[in-house]
């Protein structure tokens, strides 16, 4: 048996769309980052970018389970005294809704360049509306 690597003019990726509408985000970010990575390829290798491409839209309907609406904190430190930063899930989801989804995935993929580049091919949007009509994304169902 020989392993097979694919090469760059193999690689075929997709567009996907997902509605974050009434998705609970650990669940939605567990699938994202995988689509994202391409481990549902059967050509997948582990030092390659073969992962597709995907826009999430409704990002500011996306749910917690429990409490954790009132618990979940997202904190960022500046470097200088006194420069913790707190922002609350619930105002976080008010102003910027698309951060929230941005970070669950970033922190489900591999630490390096090739996760650094992953990120880069998800969009996410707030609303209903997005730019990338002309790609003609599949529309993905995570209820099933």
């Amino acid at each position: 048996m020989k392993t097979v690597a694919p090469k760059a003019g193999e690689i075929k990726q997709d567009w996907y769309l997902i509605d974050a509408e009434d998705q609970v985000l650990g669940r939605l970010a567990t699938r994202i980052a995988s689509l994202l990575r391409g481990k549902h390829k059967p050509i997948f290798s582990p030092h390659l970018d073969v992962g597709d491409y995907v826009i999430v839209i409704n990002a500011d309907k996306i749910k917690l389970t429990g409490s954790k609406e009132l618990q979940k904190i997202y904190k960022r430190y500046s470097g200088y005294p006194d420069g913790l930063k707190e922002i609350p899930f619930k105002k976080m989801q008010e102003h910027n809704p698309e951060h929230i989804i941005i970070h669950a995935v970033k922190g489900m993929l591999p630490k390096n360049i090739l996760g650094r580049k992953l990120i880069q091919k998800l969009k996410v949007y707030p609303g209903n509306d997005h730019p990338h009509i002309a790609q003609q994304p599949q529309s993905l169902d995570l209820n099933k």
